[in-house]
């Protein structure tokens, strides 16, 4: 087993918020009528892709009848539809669907994850559940940093969760700190003291990395146009080739 193999195990085993605990327990026991035959996995749900990858996607957190019931991030709900189709499209994934852990689906270079792994109440974690699961978050960039070289997060929620967690796993954050926003670009150094003030858009040092920023894939965001396939593609296609990756 290697250390994110590791790492993914004891997230998977996590009970440290009590609200979040007692609501995937109870989603995972309730089920939704559609899935009455299914047994859930309703734990926290761990990253998903490669431990070599060069480009990470920061999601939100699980959905009650997606990743919590299949155990894997973005899967089997309408939010995972949006993000893997638009995966394929721009040559990342090998298939266009996630529908369960045993899907053959791979991820080309490419791991999603979330600032917070268990799915909570009308899929609103609190600023304090973020906090604390946190430390999560930080080991797995310090994990993947010998070959992250882009992350997109996906939303607001997330970009105030990877800021403080990309300084804590040794990257330079630019102050003051970026802004979230849809296309947004922001070279985060690796350790030779970029601080944002010549407004470079590439990362710098040995181990810099590109942030981006992109509305997440949520339903509203989805049904209403705010965020089209076309955005989505256009956002994983540039951090895809920040990263060396993609067609």
């Amino acid at each position: 087993m290697d250390a994110l193999d590791d790492l993914d195990l004891r997230v998977s085993g996590c009970r440290a918020c009590p609200r979040l605990v007692d609501w995937r327990e109870e989603v995972a026991r309730t089920k939704r009528a559609a899935f009455a035959d299914q047994t859930y996995w309703g734990r926290p749900v761990p990253g998903f892709g490669p431990p070599d990858a060069r480009l990470l996607i920061i999601g939100l957190a699980p959905a009650a009848h997606g990743g919590n019931r299949t155990g894997r991030m973005f899967t089997g709900d309408r939010s995972g539809d949006v993000l893997y189709q638009a995966l394929y499209d721009v040559g990342l994934a090998s298939q266009p669907t996630s529908v369960a852990m045993d899907d053959g689906l791979e991820l080309y270079g490419v791991r999603i994850t979330a600032p917070v792994h268990c799915a909570p109440p009308d899929n609103k974690p609190t600023p304090g559940e973020r906090e604390t699961c946190r430390p999560w978050l930080v080991q797995e960039l310090r994990l993947l940093r010998p070959t992250v070289r882009a992350v997109v997060v996906l939303g607001a929620f997330g970009w105030q969760a990877t800021l403080p967690a990309l300084a804590e796993a040794g990257w330079r954050v630019p102050r003051p700190r970026p802004a979230f926003g849809h296309g947004v670009r922001v070279g985060i150094d690796g350790s030779d003291g970029f601080d944002g003030s010549d407004g470079s858009d590439g990362g710098g040092g040995p181990d810099g990395l590109d942030l981006f920023g992109c509305f997440h894939v949520s339903q509203r965001n989805t049904f209403t146009g705010k965020l089209t396939p076309a955005m989505l593609r256009e956002v994983l296609s540039t951090a895809a080739q920040a990263a060396g990756l993609g067609k």
